[in-house]
Parts: C-alpha cells; sequence; structure tokens
C-alpha cells in the first residue's frame, strides 16, 4: 500500500490518531472551559453534571447511524463531514452558564457530529490495514484520545485562565477547521492494486461500499456483486458482540467519569486547582497513551509470532487491564493528595487503555466487513454509560451534600468510584466467557 518506504496507510492511521487527539481535546476542553463558568455562576453540581452529560445524548443517537453510514457511502467522507459539523458548532456557540437551551443544542450537535467518528474509523482501518497490523494500529488511532486529552489538561486550564472560557471554544474550532483540511487533501480509499490479496487477508476494496466497486469490476469483465444485507439479526444475537457490547459500555463509564468528574474532584474533594497541579494533571491521560500503545504492540507480537491465538490474546490483555483498573478505581478516593490520586487515576487509566487491545479491537476480528456497523453499536452502548455515569455522578455529589457530608471527605467520594471499579470485575468475566478471536460474520 503506497511506496515500500512509507506504506499509504501508516499515514491514514497517523491522519486517524490525529482525529482522535482533536476530538478528546474539544471533550475535555469543554468540561473544562463549562466548570470553570459554571462554579463562577453558581451553577450546582446536578445541573452540571445535566450539561456536561448532554453531548452523550446526541453521541449515542448517531453511533448506529455513524456505522450504516460509512458501511454504504465510505467512512473517509462520513469523516470529514463530522468533522466540519462539529468545529462550526463550536466555533459560533457561545458558552454562557445562564443560557441553558443554546449549550444543551450545541452540545446535542457537537454529539451527533461526533458520534459518526468512531465508526467511520473502524470502517476505514477495516479497508486499510491487514490483520496482522490491526491490534497495534487500532491502539494507536485510539491512543490519540488519550494524548488530545493529557494536552487537553496541560494547556487549556491556562487558556482559560487568561483568555477566558470562550477561546477554548475557538480554539477547538481551529484544529477541527486543519484538520478537516489534512484529511481532504491526504486521504483517500485504497485501490485493489495496492493489495492484490484483500480478498484472502480481510481487508481492503472488498470492503469498500460495493457500489463503488461495481464499476471496476464491470470493467474488468466481473459482474457487479450485490450490495449484501447487514445481518442485524445475527449481531444483535451474537455472544462475542455482547462481550465486546458490555466491556465498551465499562470502558466509557470509567472513562468518562473520570474525564468529566476528575477536576472536580481535584478542585473540590483535594481543594486544589489545576492550575497549581502543573503539568501533572496530563499523567493519567499520557498514562493511557503509553499503555493503548504497549498493549497493540504486545497483542500483535503475541497473534504474529504464535505464542498465543488471538482469542487468548484478547482474553489475557482484556482481563489484565480491566482487573487492575478496578482495583485502583476502589482505591482512589483513600488517597487525600494531589500526588496519590494522579497514582490512582493514572493506574486505572492506564490498564483500561491496555486493556482496548482486547476488546476495542475484537470488532476487526469476528466482522471485518461490518465492523463500523459493530463498532456503532457497542459505542452506542459506551454513550450511554457517559449519560448514566456523568449524570448519576452530580446526582451522588448532590446526595452527599443533602446528607450532610463535606465533598473533601472520602465517603462523599467512595460510591462515585466503586461503581466502575465493580464494572470492570462484572465485565472482565464477560468477555472470558463470551468473547472468540475468530471471524464469525463473513
Amino acid at each position: 500500500m503506497g511506496s515500500s518506504r512509507f506504506p499509504r496507510r501508516y499515514l491514514i492511521v497517523f491522519l486517524m490518531f490525529i482525529c482522535t487527539s482533536v476530538c478528546y481535546i474539544e471533550r475535555v476542553g469543554f468540561s473544562i472551559a463549562y466548570t470553570t463558568a459554571a462554579d463562577a455562576a453558581g451553577v450546582n453540581q446536578s445541573s452540571k453534571g445535566v450539561i456536561l452529560s448532554t453531548f452523550y445524548y446526541g453521541y449515542a443517537c448517531s453511533q448506529v447511524p455513524g456505522g450504516w453510514a460509512a458501511q454504504k457511502i465510505g467512512g473517509r467522507r462520513v469523516l470529514l463531514l463530522s468533522f466540519l459539523l462539529w468545529s462550526l458548532t463550536c466555533a459560533f456557540v457561545p458558552l454562557d452558564p445562564n443560557r441553558t437551551i443554546v449549550l444543551v443544542i450545541a452540545r446535542l450537535l457537537v454529539g451527533v457530529a461526533q458520534g459518526f467518528i468512531f465508526p467511520s474509523i473502524h470502517t476505514v482501518l477495516a479497508q486499510w490495514v491487514p490483520p496482522h497490523e490491526r491490534s497495534r494500529s487500532v491502539s494507536f488511532t485510539t491512543s490519540g484520545m488519550y494524548l488530545g486529552a493529557a494536552m487537553g489538561m496541560l494547556m487549556l486550564p491556562s487558556l482559560v485562565k487568561y483568555r477566558g472560557p470562550q477561546s477554548v471554544f475557538l480554539a477547538e474550532a481551529a484544529l477541527g477547521a486543519m484538520w478537516s483540511l489534512l484529511w481532504f487533501s491526504y486521504a483517500a480509499d485504497p485501490p485493489r492494486s495496492e493489495h492484490p490479496k484483500a480478498t484472502a487477508s480481510g481487508f481492503g476494496e472488498t470492503l469498500l461500499p460495493l457500489r463503488g466497486s461495481s464499476k471496476l469490476k464491470a470493467e474488468n469483465g466481473v459482474h457487479p456483486t450485490k450490495t449484501p444485507t447487514i445481518p442485524w439479526k445475527r449481531i444483535v444475537t451474537s455472544l462475542p458482540v455482547w462481550a465486546i457490547v458490555v466491556n465498551n459500555f465499562t470502558f466509557h463509564y470509567a472513562l468518562y467519569v473520570l474525564m468529566n468528574w476528575l477536576p472536580t474532584y481535584f478542585e473540590l474533594g483535594l481543594q486544589i486547582s489545576l492550575q497549581e497541579m502543573g503539568s501533572s494533571k496530563m499523567m493519567p491521560y499520557l498514562n493511557m497513551f503509553i499503555f493503548s500503545n504497549i498493549g497493540g504492540v504486545i497483542a500483535d507480537h503475541f497473534v504474529t509470532r504464535r505464542i498465543l491465538s488471538i482469542t487468548k490474546t484478547r482474553k489475557l490483555l482484556n482481563t489484565v487491564g480491566f482487573i487492575v483498573a478496578s482495583l485502583a478505581l476502589m482505591a482512589l478516593p483513600y488517597f487525600r493528595t494531589p500526588g496519590g490520586a494522579l497514582f490512582c487515576s493514572s493506574v486505572a487509566l492506564g490498564f483500561l487503555a491496555l486493556g482496548r487491545a482486547g476488546f476495542a479491537v475484537n470488532h476487526m476480528d469476528i466482522a471485518p466487513r461490518y465492523a463500523g456497523i459493530i463498532m456503532g453499536v457497542s459505542n452506542t452502548a459506551g454513550t450511554l454509560a457517559g449519560i448514566v455515569g456523568v449524570d448519576l455522578t452530580g446526582r451522588l455529589l448532590e446526595a452527599a451534600k443533602d446528607a450532610q457530608l463535606d465533598l473533601t471527605s472520602p465517603e462523599s467520594w467512595t460510591s462515585v468510584f466503586f461503581i466502575p471499579g465493580l464494572l470492570c470485575i462484572f465485565s472482565s468475566f464477560v468477555f472470558l466467557v463470551l468473547s472468540t478471536g475468530e471471524r464469525i460474520f463473513d
């Protein structure tokens, strides 16, 4: 694929790495900017939880349509349109905590737009990346989320301090516009001539929207293949798919709770501002970036050297990642120093990222043609976790205040971190029992 020195698929993967980085800069940026503006306006924790979770309602609605659109018209086009929509929304919406309806509509729009992105990414990866490179390609692409979150945590509090919360929206819109220009200029669909063994390997033009390849087949004297029907019933009733769905829910429950409420935990629970923490506040997300790529390299090493089967590799990394993360999450509220809290949150998020080399790659193992569809289904569950987790956390903290508990006490935060910890244990067991690395969809 491309020149021998730098295959074209590497450029595609790198551009999608930047894509996920920019998306998570936007998500972390809104959390930081809105929290600052809301605290200044005296907004209570429950109301903050509602606004912070609004994004995920839009995100949930567009996951399955995103997979369907990527399957029908191509992930490359869907990615570009999605990025343009959320970038324009950020550019023109005012960040005013008192204009609740405007914020709700804006966050819904951004959520809908970004909901198309990850199913499209998995569709593009399934087209471009051969099976023996999938673990590290998916891990590298998704590790952009964590690097983006780390960069957001490092730089955006200072931007808020010196330029105000609205400046974060403008910076995010500019980043989105720049990525859109790069993607429009350099992205392409994979031509068959670059990988003649695509059909046998389960990637390449054989996974492109079939309407686009029918013309080429006709010109070569081959009868066009009829567009296959998406096997919805088999997808919904498949136990390996449900193993992915359950683990996606748990991963995102833990991630979104920490992403949206960790700033509040530091500010109110530990009484330390993000500005005072300096560069250390980016460590949990930087750890995710590192461990995500470690997981991908280990998984591909085990598979290509035939140390373990694909099934055993996925189960091993998923189990280790989720069990260690569960212990760190449940220990988090009892570490009463910024250093201790950073350590626990870094371990929790790092090992959750390691676990992505298990469940998050499994879409392409079991159904490379329908990877975007299954990603859309499982990411819908992950998005519901964001809705439930972020909103529930706000309600739990308000209930703690109503019970006369100080938010500086560990008791106020115990249930916040124990819930994702227990979910991690349950999900690792489900994946051990139900998952497979074998291809089960033609």
